[in-house]
């Protein structure tokens, strides 16, 4: 009985604690913020232009994922060396589609699905962003080719 009324009292108590969290935030100022860098992001893998590109991520940004089935890891700074070093799809006349297919909010973090067409590339894209001193930054990118 004792071992009830302690489990009793546990779950009262997280009730009460659950009703004092602060609410969550979402603002359409922050959404067209977020958009404004993925379109930034975006354009700079279109141009190959790194420097723009660099802006858009925080310069401790890992990357991650595969491609057809290699395992894809580096930092902003080798990300950004490779970018650099290849022709952009906008000079090699190539076609370039990128869509965002979702954006989720929650105060100062966000989660962004990204689809990538570039080359003989299917990419899909998870971006992680947040938000320090009023600006977005990507903190973290994970992507993968799904092959048609």
């Amino acid at each position: 009985m004792k071992l009830i009324t302690t489990a009793w009292m546990l779950c009262i108590w997280q009730g009460i604690f659950a009703q004092h969290l602060k609410t969550m935030e979402t603002t359409t100022n922050n959404t067209e913020a977020i958009v404004s860098v993925i379109d930034q992001y975006f354009k700079g893998i279109e141009t190959g232009d790194t420097v723009l590109l660099g802006q858009t991520f925080h310069k401790d940004a890992l990357l991650f994922g595969d491609i057809n089935g290699e395992a894809y890891a580096k930092t902003r700074n080798e990300y950004l060396s490779g970018v650099a070093n290849r022709v952009s799809p906008e000079k090699s006349g190539q076609p370039f589609e990128a869509e965002i297919l979702s954006v989720d909010v929650i105060n100062s973090i966000a989660v962004a699905k990204l689809h990538v067409r570039m080359y003989a590339f299917n990419y899909y894209n998870f971006l992680t962003l947040h938000e320090t001193e009023g600006n977005w930054l990507i903190i973290n990118k994970t992507l993968t080719n799904v092959i048609d």
